[in-house]
């Protein structure tokens, strides 16, 4: 697919791997489309772009996901690509998990997913093609400690783009995931900092626990999660695919 023009939609658009996304994307000539629950960094991201525009809403939301999409298509147009890249994850014990906890990770990381690609495919459908893309996790491939919330949400997700992507390929439709291991980014640095204050070690020390047995030794950069969304994009042949990018951590 040439990206040039192609409306594109990216939630959790203000920091860390959606800003990387949404700079990517408008490298390639994309009209974008940022979504996200705080105006302040939208709006002063979309000013920055070539083609831009923000919208404010909460995506576990669906009555608010689909009039803020709704004002979005009077500007640019139906959609064509959907990047589902709005999270969020707590460090939690299991036996500490609330049902509010669990409640607000599936909220977040699945039925937004879900409302997100849902909200966009009757445009992908009449377009007779289109991108649908999730920001999954290392964590909805294998679990994590003090994750079971986020790591049973992000498995959905990863349930949902593999099912996606035979119902809607024979219509020229791609769905895929990329599977960030620990990325450096706000949502990472707050992980590390709950580690911090539950166990009382060092900001050293919690980043090797994460970073243990890691071949390249560091964290994933939002950049190297944006190009492979970029990748994504561009191409059909890569359906239903999950690809993981930590480093070859076992």
């Amino acid at each position: 697919m040439n990206l040039t023009n192609q409306h594109a939609l990216v939630t959790g658009a203000g920091s860390g791997v959606g800003l990387a996304i949404a700079q990517q994307l408008d490298a390639q000539g994309c009209r974008l489309t940022l979504c996200g629950r705080n105006e302040a960094p939208l709006k002063q991201l979309a000013a920055s772009f070539t083609n831009a525009q923000y919208v404010t809403c909460d995506v576990s939301d669906r009555a608010s996901l689909d009039a803020a999409l709704e004002q979005a298509r009077l500007t640019f147009g139906p959609f064509s690509i959907a990047i589902a890249n709005a999270g969020s994850a707590e460090a939690r014990p299991f036996r500490k998990l609330s049902q509010q906890d669990w409640q607000q990770a599936m909220g977040v990381n699945l039925d937004g997913c879900f409302n997100t690609f849902q909200a966009v495919l009757p445009d992908l459908l009449e377009q007779g093609c289109g991108r649908l893309i999730a920001v999954s996790s290392t964590a909805g491939l294998r679990g994590y400690k003090y994750a079971a919330a986020y790591s049973a949400a992000k498995h959905g997700v990863i349930g949902l783009v593999k099912s996606l992507a035979i119902e809607l390929g024979p219509k020229n439709i791609t769905t895929n995931a990329v599977c960030p291991g620990f990325t450096d980014t706000p949502l990472l640095q707050r992980s590390i900092e709950q580690i911090m204050q539950a166990t009382s070690i060092s900001r050293q020390n919690a980043e090797q626990q994460l970073l243990q047995g890691n071949p390249i030794s560091r964290f994933t950069t939002p950049e190297e999660v944006a190009s492979a969304v970029v990748f994504m994009c561009q191409t059909s042949a890569c359906n239903g695919h999950t690809l993981t990018l930590d480093g070859g951590a076992p």
